[in-house]
């Protein structure tokens, strides 16, 4: 029998949710047999699976030592580089990461350690501000996700408290993030709003642009205008208002106006030209635009962040950030 102490990260979550994060080998239907059997309790008395635990709850695992065998999070962390993070931003309570093209936020199967969440992590282990030994069911997180070839702005959050707020005001729409984009010919309006509704095809991890409502198919709606045009191609900034999956690579490919480098939605003629083998997509600036209470977060209300630079508007454009 093993017993774990509720912490400031741990409060607030169901039972099996926090039980399925602090034994991770622990298999869920097992874990429901477990609290039903009682061989799972809180303050040494039988709990419902949904029961929300308090910081000072006392969790008894009447569970085989198996399951608590993982390999020591230590290893993961020692050998790795805290320069391959690029900070914007850091403060007690979150990150924001500037992601480079190419790098996958978070493992795959194509990736196990080279990612920006391994990295954060890292960083934050190898700093002392995350001991994953006296932590019960929390580890730093990213908030958003980014393309793996798309570069740009990710949040990471420190605690389980900041994690729950920026991901509320994400999904609230409270946070603002604007992205520059390279596309094939000028967009028509040069301003305005693109509007559809994009299904993902999962098999290859594609989506496809509809003009009406389609069975499983998503809103979206992006924003844009364009800053300048030159030989063909233009540079446009956009902002998201709903946040899907090739948002702004499909619906820009959809309005005729595919993104230079995309080898999912653009021309492969016009990239081997350039020789670009990436979307030219880059989250650029994030704008904290609270609307509502933000808590222990209220410090960022109105806020904005953006990256030094955006290495194709200066290739292509002469644009730089710092001029505008």
């Amino acid at each position: 029998m093993r017993t774990m102490t509720i912490q400031a990260n741990d409060a607030g979550q169901r039972l099996d949710r926090f039980v399925s994060k602090a034994v991770p080998l622990l298999p869920g239907a097992l874990l429901q047999k477990y609290i039903r059997l009682k061989r799972i309790k809180v303050n040494g008395k039988g709990a419902k699976r949904d029961t929300r635990l308090a910081v000072g709850d006392v969790v008894y695992l009447y569970i085989n030592d198996e399951f608590f065998d993982a390999p020591s999070p230590e290893n993961a962390f020692l050998g790795l580089y805290r320069t391959d993070l690029s900070i914007v931003y850091e403060d007690e309570n979150i990150l924001l990461l500037d992601k480079r093209p190419g790098l996958p936020v978070h493992p795959d199967e194509a990736e196990k350690v080279n990612t920006l969440l391994t990295h954060l992590q890292a960083y934050l282990y190898q700093k002392g501000e995350w001991k994953p030994r006296e932590e019960n069911s929390f580890a730093p997180a990213l908030c958003n996700r980014i393309d793996r070839n798309t570069g740009g702005i990710v949040i990471a959050a420190k605690n389980a408290e900041a994690l729950r707020i920026v991901n509320q005001k994400i999904r609230d729409r409270e946070i603002t993030k604007r992205y520059l984009c390279v596309t094939l010919g000028r967009p028509s309006p040069p301003r305005g709003e693109i509007s559809c509704f994009l299904r993902k095809d999962e098999k290859r991890n594609q989506v496809v642009v509809y003009h009406r409502p389609v069975p499983d198919g998503r809103s979206a709606v992006t924003r844009y205008r364009t800053l300048q045009t030159k030989g063909g191609l233009s540079l446009v900034e956009c902002e998201l208002l709903t946040g899907r999956t090739h948002q702004i690579r499909a619906s820009f490919a959809d309005l005729g106006c595919p993104l230079l480098g995309d080898g999912k939605y653009g021309r492969g003629d016009v990239n081997r030209k350039y020789g670009e083998t990436r979307q030219a997509l880059y989250s650029y600036k994030l704008i904290f635009s609270f609307t509502t209470d933000a808590g222990p977060l209220e410090y960022l209300r109105d806020r904005s962040f953006q990256v030094e630079r955006v290495e194709f508007a200066e290739k292509y454009f002469g644009y730089h950030l710092q001029e505008n």
